[in-house]
């Protein structure tokens, strides 16, 4: 069955960089003996998701002359043809290291541990203007944000970045959650196996309250009107995130949960539209992980979303108020509600991908369900802030079910309190 959508940049089918299984051995004997060069965890994943396509059509880190263009006017050029870029992705060196690290060299790339994950051709070594790289990603010169911490204090003894084309061996599955996490060709491939001919992503780094599900399900549910045999794809975010973000794999078992339950959704779908189509919202929801670290910025960082999943093969992604959002240190907002929704309508290159924009929801009474704030200018909805929903779950309490599901509640009180 041919795919529902092309990889971006243009290309035929993801890039794969990843050295096949039969080559492994000769790849370590023979990067053992190159120049090293140590990345961190949060890159390691970049690493892993240009070798499998996800930032296709990357082949490796980028050059000077790519990495300017993205943050000048937020597009790659990849055959003649501009396409929608908005995050430049390179490696990191220390001051040391950008005086041994040559154009025309190979390198070896090796993670936390050091152990070796990849090799790189070196094609360029330039220096790290990180006060130009913050302003033109996130769109302000402060850095008391937790992406400017990112480079500022996260990658405060690099001065250089390096670019050219990398191979990477296989990423080791993690124990916990390692079968959701899928490449580009192996996404495609379930997508096609479920016959659906639409599939909306839906972007996620935090456990779901019930506003956040009801845009997936609106996602969905706006899909399904339309008359296509759509599905959706719960696709949290498990790579690097800040240190106040629920791990993983405790996510990564509320979401199972939410999925084994029949609970997303449950309430605040349409009845009468699935009564029309057949099923439950939980049966056409698949739960897939996505490791690649987390940006925190916003506007930018929801384009990027977009092309990761573009790049796996669904047609469709959520794009929420607020999305990819963080505030600066003192509790004030970096960007507006609807900034996220607005880049897409001024994008200079082409992404196929489709934005479903949806606004904040929010349980009403009125209802007995959640609903988006705007149906409902002149009503309050129940709310309960993030400060205590965390007292509730680590006092080891549930969380009231107008507000979270029972299952997401238990999970995360028990973690917690533990």
């Amino acid at each position: 069955m041919a795919d529902l959508i092309p990889p971006h940049g243009g290309l035929a089918e993801p890039v794969d960089r990843t050295v096949p299984a039969a080559e492994v051995e000769d790849f370590k004997k023979a990067a053992a003996e190159l120049p090293q060069v140590p990345v961190s965890a949060a890159d390691l994943s970049s690493v892993y998701r240009i070798a499998d396509g996800t930032l296709s059509p990357l082949t490796g880190p980028m050059t000077k002359a790519v990495y300017d263009k993205v943050l000048s006017d937020s597009v790659i050029t990849h055959n003649g043809f501009d396409y929608a870029w908005t995050i430049p992705i390179a490696f990191p060196l220390t001051e040391e290291l950008s005086t041994k690290v040559l154009a025309g060299q190979t390198v070896a790339l090796t993670g936390p541990d050091g152990e070796i994950v990849a090799t790189v051709d070196v094609e360029d070594v330039y220096p790290w203007d990180k006060a130009e790289y913050v302003k033109a990603v996130y769109g302000t010169e402060r850095t008391d944000h937790p992406g400017g911490q990112m480079v500022m204090e996260g990658d405060a003894e690099a001065t250089h970045l390096f670019g050219g084309t990398l191979r990477a061996l296989p990423q080791p599955k993690n124990p916990a959650f390692g079968q959701y996490v899928l490449s580009p060709k192996e996404v495609r491939k379930v997508v096609a196996e479920k016959g659906w001919d639409a599939v909306v992503g839906f972007q996620t780094r935090n456990p779901l309250h019930r506003a956040h599900e009801y845009a997936l399900v609106y996602g969905l549910e706006t899909l399904l009107r339309e008359g296509k045999n759509a599905g959706a794809v719960l696709n949290p975010l498990v790579g690097e995130t800040k240190s106040d973000d629920v791990s993983a794999e405790i996510r990564m078992q509320t979401y199972e949960q939410l999925i084994a339950d029949k609970g997303l959704g449950e309430g605040d779908s349409d009845a009468e539209l699935w009564q029309k189509v057949g099923g439950e919202v939980a049966d056409r929801v698949i739960l897939l992980g996505l490791d690649i670290k987390m940006f925190y910025g916003g506007p930018k960082e929801a384009v990027m979303h977009a092309i990761y999943r573009q790049n796996m093969g669904l047609t469709h992604i959520v794009i929420g108020r607020k999305h990819a959002d963080a505030p600066f240190a003192d509790g004030t907002a970096i960007w507006g509600d609807f900034d996220a929704h607005e880049i897409f309508d001024n994008l200079k290159g082409e992404l196929k991908i489709q934005p479903l924009k949806v606004g904040f929801a929010a349980y009403y009474e009125s209802m007995g369900r959640v609903d988006l704030m705007e149906n409902h200018p002149d009503e309050k909805p129940v709310f309960i802030s993030g400060k205590q929903v965390r007292a509730t779950l680590q006092q080891g309490e549930q969380v009231d079910e107008r507000i979270m599901r029972p299952g997401t509640s238990k999970i995360l009180a028990e973690a917690m309190k533990a």
